[in-house]
């Protein structure tokens, strides 16, 4: 019985690990964040600490997400952490069809070095943006702080160190719409699960 208890555990952190890696770099294709990878690996031409860069920034801003939504399970009740949620993966589903803007501004930091640039503008322009605000949703709805920050960030490097790498040779060859469309898809699924309260069973 302890055996099945702990293989229960073990297969609800790999779905939120599952959920949360795939549904950030999904969202993350077209993001504005991306677009500053490419923009970055243009610049600079040094992959090495553009990716870096990301990664730091990725965890700090993430583990601030996720304290929040870890924040959220604790000081709310079920009842209105379900609707909260619920309605908050359906607007994220809706705000992901909509095709970012990528601001110049958010790459003239060279000031800072490579690795500076890259941390600074990558950690701004992930302030308040879809995949912060996934992470703190996900956090929320899995209950699985270290997991899902870890998750998030794996999706958010998954879809930008090909960007850094590749470049602008990538770029193109991306179907947008299509991604952007799952990623839609998969928010609408999590938000109609959770207020139905069938997420548990959908092992959501």
């Amino acid at each position: 019985m302890w055996s099945i208890v702990i293989s229960g555990r073990e297969d609800t952190r790999m779905d939120a690990f599952l959920v949360s890696t795939g549904i950030v770099a999904l969202a993350e294709i077209g993001d504005k964040t991306q677009l500053l990878a490419f923009i970055l690996a243009a610049k600079f031409r040094r992959p090495a600490p553009i990716i870096l860069g990301i990664l730091l920034a990725t965890l700090v801003n993430h583990g601030f997400a996720g304290a929040i939504g870890a924040w959220l399970t604790s000081s709310v009740t079920p009842e209105t952490l379900r609707w909260i949620l619920g309605l908050s993966f359906i607007a994220m589903a809706l705000w992901t069809l909509i095709p970012d803007k990528f601001d110049e501004k958010d790459a003239k930091l060279a000031k800072f070095g490579v690795l500076g640039t890259t941390l600074i503008a990558f950690f701004l322009a992930e302030m308040g943006d879809k995949t912060q605000i996934a992470t703190v949703a996900l956090a929320a709805r899995f209950s699985a702080y270290y997991v899902v920050v870890t998750g998030t960030t794996c999706g958010m490097m998954i879809a930008n160190v090909p960007a850094v790498l590749l470049g602008s040779r990538i770029a193109d060859r991306i179907p947008g719409r299509v991604v952007h469309a799952v990623a839609a898809a998969i928010f609408g699924v999590l938000g109609i699960a959770t207020l139905l309260g069938t997420g548990e069973s959908l092992g959501f």
